[in-house]
């Protein structure tokens, strides 16, 4: 009886030292931008219950998280850009066979809340609404942006559009319109609905519009790498898809 009793005290103890017990689950340390942040933060309990793993996002502009990860900051997974992800796999950072397209985002306009919504109907309307603008904010950098100046310099408004941008280090678009500091902000949809005081407008007209597609990949010298997949299924999931599209994604 007192041998069961022991027996069955080490492997309880065992049980919580692998982290089944959520208080003392391990980090599972995501690379990602905001739009990552927040599907995580609402799908995150349910995989800790299940996994033993508490997801950590770390996020920022997707092309400042591909050169932590270059650099040879450590995490178990990333959900980049498809053209990053692409890249770590060629550079060894992520292991080819769990590249999978999570979901994509349409750039959109926003305005502060509560302020006119221009009109972006047409592409000539949406040219005349950025000509008309006092101020424009975008990312320094990142896909969106790489799209926008194309854009730009499609409708022969790059220079006009230079003196009034201004242009984020990080991913603080949506913040920047909801404070008031800038009258418009062009982002990745996801962005402007995850900041409450930043309103859609709606998005760019379709035939100057960009899909980004999100894409997730499990690092190469990650100790939790059946952990990253297994959350890489979840993002798959039916479980996951209303959570996706209700916060501005289209499920891949």
């Amino acid at each position: 009886m007192m041998r069961g009793l022991r027996f069955a005290g080490v492997a309880l103890a065992a049980a919580f030292a692998l982290g089944a017990n959520p208080a003392n689950a391990a980090d599972l340390k995501i690379f990602g931008s905001r739009v990552t942040k927040v599907i995580v933060g609402e799908l995150g309990p349910s995989f800790e219950k299940a996994n033993g793993f508490k997801p950590e996002v770390v996020a920022d502009v997707a092309a400042v998280m591909k050169r932590r990860i270059e650099g040879g900051e450590p995490f178990d997974l990333a959900v980049l850009v498809d053209f990053q992800i692409d890249d770590l796999i060629k550079s060894g950072k992520i292991l080819a066979d769990t590249r999978t397209d999570i979901m994509s985002s349409g750039i959109g306009v926003a305005v502060k809340r509560g302020a006119p919504k221009p009109d972006i109907s047409t592409v000539e309307a949406f040219k005349k609404t950025l000509l008309n603008a006092k101020s424009i904010t975008y990312l320094k950098e990142g896909a969106s942006t790489i799209h926008l100046r194309k854009v730009f310099q499609q409708l022969g408004i790059a220079d006009a559009i230079k003196g009034k941008a201004v242009e984020t280090a990080g991913e603080e678009v949506s913040e920047f319109v909801a404070e008031g500091k800038v009258e418009l902000g062009l982002i990745v949809t996801p962005n402007i609905m995850s900041v409450p005081d930043a309103e859609l407008v709606g998005p760019l007209p379709a035939e100057i519009n960009s899909v980004v597609m999100f894409t997730a990949g499990v690092s190469a010298q990650s100790p939790n790498q059946q952990a990253a997949r297994e959350l890489i299924k979840l993002l798959k999931s039916p479980e996951a898809k209303p959570v996706i599209k209700a916060k501005g994604n289209d499920p891949a």
